[in-house]
């Protein structure tokens, strides 16, 4: 049995290492509310969504920067999600969203990776929860450092050929927002990460690549893509 990659990231501001859960919002981009078509009104729940839609990246998947990822040879690729990542500073419960950035400790770069698949309805866990398929780093900036975290460029590029720009502006719910509405109902712990969500679009990757991250004041995020192993 394989190892799960190796991570050690040290945080720049309390609580200094992650120390819980990845939380990633989910099509929290109106585009990819749209690109669902009819397909947001059918069953099993006949509207599109009104909270959250979220996934959970647990520690298996978590690696550093420059960490190779293992891809699949089917179905070949993997669909690169280049993210902002909250860090949550102190237990946040039922917090509002005036009081939101009250709990961030500071901002760092993710890549919430996942093999293609189709459907939102269904739990994706063999798609999304892979080995190493939750690059962050390559480290945290405080959030007093961070002016606006809901206006920051972001861009990727693959073997150093920019393939997506966009920045963290125009999601459904914002940092503030989305902090007050996941703990809601789910308590945030220091150390939990919540990933604010790519924007619409999902270049892909193929083992021998190399996927770069760079979000506006917080560095750039490597992540090398190698064959799996047998």
């Amino acid at each position: 049995m394989k190892s799960a990659p190796a991570f050690d990231l040290v945080f720049d501001a309390a609580p200094w290492r992650p120390s819980g859960t990845v939380v990633a919002a989910l099509l929290n981009d109106p585009a990819q509310l749209a690109a669902l078509g009819d397909a947001a009104h059918a069953a099993p729940y006949k509207a599109p969504p009104r909270a959250p839609v979220l996934g959970v990246k647990p520690r298996n998947t978590w690696c550093g920067d420059g960490a190779a990822v293992e891809v699949p040879a089917d179905p070949g690729v993997v669909q690169l999600a280049p993210t902002l990542a909250i860090v949550i500073g102190r237990t946040a419960c039922r917090v509002s969203a005036a009081d939101g950035l009250a709990f961030v400790a500071g901002y760092t770069i993710a890549q919430d990776l996942a093999l293609p698949h189709a459907s939102h309805y269904r739990p994706a866990v063999r798609q999304r929860v892979r080995d190493g398929f939750c690059p962050i780093g390559p480290r945290v900036v405080p959030a007093a450092q961070v002016a606006a975290p809901n206006a920051l460029a972001v861009e990727l590029r693959v073997d150093g050929v920019v393939v997506q720009r966009g920045s963290t502006a125009g999601r459904v719910r914002g940092v503030a927002a989305l902090v007050a509405d996941v703990s809601a109902f789910m308590t945030l712990q220091p150390g939990d990460l919540l990933l604010l969500g790519p924007a619409a679009g999902a270049p892909q990757a193929r083992a021998g690549q190399v996927a770069s991250v760079s979000i506006e004041g917080l560095g750039t995020l490597t992540t090398r893509f190698v064959a799996e192993a047998p």
